[in-house]
Protein backbone atom coordinates (compact mmCIF):
# COMPACT_ATOMS: atom_id res chain seq x y z
CA UNK A 1 0.00 0.00 0.00
CA UNK A 2 2.86 2.41 0.79
CA UNK A 3 4.94 1.52 -2.28
CA UNK A 4 3.15 3.83 -4.76
CA UNK A 5 4.18 6.90 -2.72
CA UNK A 6 7.84 5.93 -2.60
CA UNK A 7 10.21 7.48 -5.13
CA UNK A 8 11.68 5.38 -7.92
CA UNK A 9 15.13 3.89 -7.56
CA UNK A 10 18.12 5.96 -8.75
CA UNK A 11 19.49 5.12 -12.19
CA UNK A 12 22.80 5.61 -13.99
CA UNK A 13 24.80 5.11 -10.79
CA UNK A 14 28.43 5.74 -11.69
CA UNK A 15 31.71 6.14 -9.79
CA UNK A 16 34.14 8.84 -10.92
CA UNK A 17 37.26 10.63 -9.68
CA UNK A 18 38.72 7.39 -8.40
CA UNK A 19 41.71 7.85 -6.10
CA UNK A 20 43.50 5.72 -3.54
CA UNK A 21 41.39 6.90 -0.61
CA UNK A 22 38.31 8.52 -2.16
CA UNK A 23 35.83 8.36 -5.02
CA UNK A 24 32.71 10.20 -6.17
CA UNK A 25 29.43 8.43 -6.81
CA UNK A 26 26.73 10.11 -8.91
CA UNK A 27 23.26 9.07 -10.07
CA UNK A 28 20.08 10.25 -11.74
CA UNK A 29 16.53 10.31 -10.39
CA UNK A 30 13.68 9.60 -12.85
CA UNK A 31 11.18 11.76 -10.96
CA UNK A 32 13.17 14.34 -9.03
CA UNK A 33 10.22 16.28 -7.60
CA UNK A 34 9.39 13.62 -5.04
CA UNK A 35 13.00 13.12 -3.88
CA UNK A 36 14.22 15.02 -0.79
CA UNK A 37 17.50 13.21 -0.20
CA UNK A 38 19.54 10.07 -0.71
CA UNK A 39 21.04 7.11 1.11
CA UNK A 40 24.17 5.23 0.07
CA UNK A 41 25.22 1.79 1.26
CA UNK A 42 28.97 1.35 0.84
CA UNK A 43 30.59 -1.99 1.57
CA UNK A 44 34.00 -3.54 1.05
CA UNK A 45 33.82 -6.83 -0.78
CA UNK A 46 35.98 -8.53 1.83
CA UNK A 47 33.32 -7.56 4.38
CA UNK A 48 35.72 -5.64 6.65
CA UNK A 49 33.87 -2.31 6.47
CA UNK A 50 30.34 -1.14 5.80
CA UNK A 51 29.13 2.45 5.78
CA UNK A 52 25.67 3.96 5.45
CA UNK A 53 25.49 7.59 4.28
CA UNK A 54 22.15 9.36 4.51
CA UNK A 55 21.34 12.99 3.71
CA UNK A 56 17.97 14.72 3.49
CA UNK A 57 16.84 18.20 2.46
CA UNK A 58 19.21 18.18 -0.48
CA UNK A 59 18.91 18.07 -4.25
CA UNK A 60 22.44 16.71 -4.68
CA UNK A 61 22.82 13.84 -7.12
CA UNK A 62 26.41 13.04 -6.14
CA UNK A 63 28.40 12.22 -3.02
CA UNK A 64 32.10 11.92 -2.21
CA UNK A 65 33.09 8.64 -0.59
CA UNK A 66 36.02 9.34 1.73
CA UNK A 67 38.46 7.40 3.92
CA UNK A 68 38.58 4.42 1.56
CA UNK A 69 41.31 1.80 1.67
CA UNK A 70 43.73 1.85 -1.24
CA UNK A 71 43.67 -0.93 -3.81
CA UNK A 72 40.42 -2.35 -2.40
CA UNK A 73 37.16 -3.54 -3.95
CA UNK A 74 33.92 -1.81 -2.98
CA UNK A 75 30.23 -2.22 -3.78
CA UNK A 76 27.72 0.62 -3.46
CA UNK A 77 23.95 0.96 -3.77
CA UNK A 78 21.99 4.22 -3.78
CA UNK A 79 18.44 4.86 -2.57
CA UNK A 80 16.29 7.94 -3.11
CA UNK A 81 14.53 9.38 -0.06
CA UNK A 82 11.01 10.73 -0.59
CA UNK A 83 8.39 12.27 1.68
CA UNK A 84 6.84 8.86 2.38
CA UNK A 85 9.88 6.64 2.54
CA UNK A 86 12.89 5.39 0.64
CA UNK A 87 13.07 3.86 -2.79
CA UNK A 88 14.29 0.40 -3.57
CA UNK A 89 18.09 0.21 -3.71
CA UNK A 90 19.71 0.78 -7.07
CA UNK A 91 21.71 -1.86 -8.87
CA UNK A 92 24.95 -2.79 -7.14
CA UNK A 93 27.93 -0.92 -8.58
CA UNK A 94 31.43 -2.30 -8.13
CA UNK A 95 34.62 -0.22 -8.15
CA UNK A 96 38.23 -0.59 -7.02
CA UNK A 97 40.34 2.16 -5.48
CA UNK A 98 43.77 2.93 -6.87
CA UNK A 99 47.12 2.11 -5.31
CA UNK A 100 48.94 4.98 -3.66
CA UNK A 101 51.73 4.57 -6.23
CA UNK A 102 49.22 4.58 -9.10
CA UNK A 103 47.64 7.76 -7.81
CA UNK A 104 50.86 9.71 -7.94
CA UNK A 105 51.46 9.59 -11.71
CA UNK A 106 47.77 9.74 -12.70
CA UNK A 107 46.49 12.34 -10.26
CA UNK A 108 49.68 13.78 -8.86
CA UNK A 109 49.56 16.63 -11.33
CA UNK A 110 46.43 17.92 -9.59
CA UNK A 111 47.47 17.20 -6.04
CA UNK A 112 51.06 18.13 -6.67
CA UNK A 113 49.92 21.45 -8.06
CA UNK A 114 47.72 22.04 -5.06
CA UNK A 115 50.52 21.31 -2.61
CA UNK A 116 53.01 23.33 -4.62
CA UNK A 117 50.57 26.21 -4.87
CA UNK A 118 50.08 26.04 -1.11
CA UNK A 119 53.83 26.08 -0.57
CA UNK A 120 54.25 28.94 -3.02
CA UNK A 121 51.56 30.91 -1.21
CA UNK A 122 53.31 30.26 2.11
CA UNK A 123 56.59 31.38 0.60
CA UNK A 124 54.97 34.48 -0.83
CA UNK A 125 53.47 35.28 2.54
CA UNK A 126 56.82 34.79 4.26
CA UNK A 127 58.69 36.94 1.75
CA UNK A 128 55.95 39.57 1.95
CA UNK A 129 56.23 39.67 5.72
CA UNK A 130 60.03 39.94 5.50
CA UNK A 131 59.75 42.81 3.00
CA UNK A 132 57.32 44.64 5.31
CA UNK A 133 59.60 44.13 8.32
CA UNK A 134 62.65 45.33 6.39
CA UNK A 135 60.74 48.37 5.11
CA UNK A 136 59.62 49.27 8.63
CA UNK A 137 63.16 48.87 9.97
CA UNK A 138 64.54 51.04 7.16
CA UNK A 139 61.93 53.70 7.87
CA UNK A 140 62.84 53.71 11.54
CA UNK A 141 66.54 53.90 10.68
CA UNK A 142 65.83 56.83 8.36
CA UNK A 143 63.79 58.60 11.03
CA UNK A 144 66.49 58.08 13.65
CA UNK A 145 69.22 59.23 11.24
CA UNK A 146 67.19 62.30 10.31
CA UNK A 147 66.57 63.09 13.96
CA UNK A 148 70.27 62.73 14.80
CA UNK A 149 71.19 64.90 11.83
CA UNK A 150 68.71 67.60 12.83
CA UNK A 151 69.94 67.36 16.40
CA UNK A 152 73.55 67.84 15.25
CA UNK A 153 72.53 70.84 13.10
CA UNK A 154 70.70 72.40 16.06
CA UNK A 155 73.72 71.71 18.25
CA UNK A 156 76.05 73.29 15.68
CA UNK A 157 73.77 76.29 15.32
CA UNK A 158 73.62 76.73 19.07
CA UNK A 159 77.40 76.62 19.39
CA UNK A 160 77.82 79.02 16.44
CA UNK A 161 75.27 81.40 17.91
CA UNK A 162 77.06 81.33 21.23
CA UNK A 163 80.36 82.08 19.51
CA UNK A 164 78.82 84.88 17.49
CA UNK A 165 77.16 86.30 20.59
CA UNK A 166 80.41 86.29 22.49
CA UNK A 167 82.44 87.72 19.62
CA UNK A 168 80.44 90.88 19.01
CA UNK A 169 80.08 91.53 22.69
CA UNK A 170 83.84 91.32 23.10
CA UNK A 171 84.46 93.44 19.98
CA UNK A 172 81.89 96.12 20.70
CA UNK A 173 82.38 96.23 24.42
CA UNK A 174 85.78 97.79 24.28
CA UNK A 175 85.23 100.84 26.40
CA UNK A 176 88.69 102.10 25.74
CA UNK A 177 88.06 102.57 21.99
CA UNK A 178 84.62 104.02 22.53
CA UNK A 179 85.77 106.33 25.22
CA UNK A 180 88.78 107.25 23.15
CA UNK A 181 86.53 107.99 20.21
CA UNK A 182 84.20 109.98 22.40
CA UNK A 183 87.09 111.93 23.83
CA UNK A 184 88.46 112.71 20.39
CA UNK A 185 85.11 113.72 18.98
CA UNK A 186 84.37 115.88 21.97
CA UNK A 187 87.42 117.94 21.16
CA UNK A 188 86.28 118.52 17.58
CA UNK A 189 82.52 119.11 17.69
CA UNK A 190 79.96 117.86 20.25
CA UNK A 191 76.99 118.17 17.86
CA UNK A 192 78.47 115.77 15.26
CA UNK A 193 79.37 113.32 18.00
CA UNK A 194 75.76 113.02 19.15
CA UNK A 195 74.52 112.24 15.61
CA UNK A 196 77.10 109.52 15.11
CA UNK A 197 76.16 107.70 18.26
Amino acid sequence: LVHPDRPPSPVNVTVTQLKANSATVSWDVPEGDMVIGYAILQQRQDGQMQRFIREVNTTNRACVLWDLAEDADYVIQVQSIGLYGESQASKRVHFRTLKESDRLPSNSSNQGDITMEGLDKDRQLQTGEIVIIVAVLLMWAAVIALFCRQYDIIKDNDSNNNKEKTKPSSEHSTPERLSGGLLRSKKKSPSVNIIEV
